[in-house]
């Protein structure tokens, strides 16, 4: 009995700690309430979140939310953002706003899960978010509310993520460094915050929280692998600024190559932001990949030969599927697209990305423009990719083999398919 008693205290506490006050709702404020100017630099901040990206469903409204998230856990569905007063933040107030965003806690005192980034929205200026407040405010309001989670037993007791807070929610703005420029500084607080680059490009733990000791150095988004943005990058010529602000402005740099899966979208919103923004972060991760100059111009690996001896399955599929577009002399070839050598998916480590993007293809991030690649996904086996694969490792770069690449590919598979 005493130990029932004593965890029943336990919980009873537990859920004390855990528990946050409602906001009062408010009426909807009129859209004249809200300055021009305010609403456009809400606009664009919006734009540096990525807040349509993931609260928009496919074929859905705007912002209305719907969208379906993957996670370990389970599939959670993103939240309607307009000002809809009974699905949507319409009776939201400026302080409920920020209170989800930088501690996510809704209106209503529920906790939020951190699919929606607040681990890096917390770094936010207050005055920032009250523009993005602004700008969501003057939206269309839809009516539509977001299908019910399904998580693994028992996180979908939102209480629970009081605990994961405790672990890895670290509040507090991003310090300015005096010994860095204006653009460094500028880069550091929209990378670290609204950008929430880490959130893909940092490996998590087993709880889900990033790993604050690994800091960029690599993680998973959508069954994608981001590459590390430090010193451990596996460009075959380093970045540079200017490469950075082509590529995140454009998505395609013709000394590394295009951007694919979920880095379309951010491309996409980046190129609708100030060039001096994206200046700004091309700064910051610039640093801190090793800040190079001119990319050297080495002769690029291309063992044809070697590669085809070793992966004879692998060289007919690309000579019939993928040389057309890829192969030595190849209009496509002569329009600045980057060499098969330069591509980070066919040098890292891991053949994730790489086999993402044979199975989905690539969609040009700005207006249609770009590069474009067909997904085979329905054309190829797993076997097959994992050939082609394994072909292209060895003929365009000096690494070693990927290893259990047809399981690989079928992981890919399953991953990137609609949940």
């Amino acid at each position: 009995m005493a130990l029932l008693l004593l965890g029943l205290a336990g919980a009873l506490i537990a859920l004390a700690l855990s528990w946050r006050p409602a906001i009062a709702p408010i009426t909807p404020p009129a859209r004249s309430s809200f300055a021009p100017a305010l609403v456009a630099r809400g606009a664009m901040l919006a734009k540096l979140g990525d807040c349509a990206v993931c609260h928009t469903r496919d074929g859905g409204a705007p912002l209305a939310g719907g969208r379906a998230l993957a996670t370990p856990f389970g599939t959670l569905y993103s939240d309607n953002l307009t000002p809809d007063p009974e699905t949507g933040i319409g009776t939201w107030s400026a302080s409920a706003f920020r209170r989800a965003m930088k501690d996510g806690v809704s209106r209503t005192g529920a906790h939020l899960y951190p699919a929606l980034p607040y681990e890096h929205f917390t770094h936010v200026r207050d005055a920032d978010l009250d523009a993005i407040y602004a700008f969501l405010m003057t939206r269309r309001p839809v009516h539509a509310a977001a299908p019910a989670n399904r998580l693994i037993f028992p996180l979908g007791f939102r209480p629970l993520l009081a605990g994961w807070k405790l672990l890895f929610l670290h509040r507090g703005e991003t310090p300015i460094d005096p010994g860095r420029s204006a653009a460094w500084n500028r880069g550091a607080y929209i990378v670290e915050g609204l950008g929430h680059c880490g959130g893909c490009h940092t490996p998590r733990n087993l709880a889900g929280g990033e790993i604050r000791s690994q800091a960029y150095a690599g993680g998973i988004a959508e069954g994608w692998r981001a590459p590390a943005l430090n010193a451990a990058n596996p460009a075959a010529r380093k970045w540079t600024q200017d490469a950075l602000v082509t590529y995140l402005r454009t998505g395609i740099s013709p000394d590394h190559s295009a951007a694919a899966g979920p880095m379309g979208p951010v491309v996409e919103s980046l190129s609708q932001v100030p060039e001096s923004e994206v200046r700004a972060i091309a700064a910051y991760i610039g640093a801190k990949m090793g800040g190079g100059t001119a990319p050297a111009q080495a002769r690029l690996p291309d063992h044809a030969g070697a590669a085809a001896r070793r992966f004879p399955e692998g060289a007919v599929l690309f000579a019939g599927a993928c040389a057309g577009c890829h192969g030595p002399g190849a209009p496509m070839m002569g329009q600045d697209r980057p060499s098969l050598a330069l591509a980070t998916t066919v040098r890292d480590g891991s053949a994730t990305s790489a086999a993402q993007a044979v199975l989905q293809g690539i969609e040009p991030p700005v207006a249609g423009r770009g590069p474009k690649m067909p997904g085979f996904a329905d054309a190829l086996t797993n076997e097959q990719i994992a050939a082609v694969l394994g072909y292209l490792r060895a003929r365009y770069t000096d690494q070693p083999d990927w290893k259990k690449l047809p399981a690989t590919v079928a992981k890919a598979r399953k991953e990137g398919a609609q949940p």
